[in-house]
């Protein structure tokens, strides 16, 4: 195959890192305080929407009742839509946001 040159190498652009960074941040369920519901019942609704244990609820639940707002799960946005949909179901005051780190 006398003559054939070997295809010239093709430089690629490199994607900026902060760009993808930013598309795979994960997104975050945050419930915010609200004078409607029971401190236990929020505690409940956590356990029974998440399976989180009595523990890590009543401590996500005091986050909710001192700061006024916590975050209470992350994931994908589909995921973290679910789970405010899921909370509304509940009652609980809760919205969603892009993780910031």
């Amino acid at each position: 195959m006398r003559g054939v040159s070997a295809p010239s190498p093709v430089e690629l652009e490199q994607p900026e890192t902060d760009d993808l960074t930013l598309l795979d941040k994960p997104w975050v369920t945050i419930v915010w305080n609200d004078p409607v519901n029971l401190m236990s019942y929020v505690v409940l609704v956590f356990q029974k929407v998440f399976g989180y244990s009595r523990e890590k609820a009543t401590k996500l639940m005091l986050e909710v009742h001192h700061d006024g707002k916590s975050a209470v799960a992350h994931g994908t946005r589909e995921k973290v839509e679910i789970d405010v949909a899921r909370l509304h179901a509940y009652g609980l005051w809760a919205t969603m946001e892009k993780d910031h780190g």
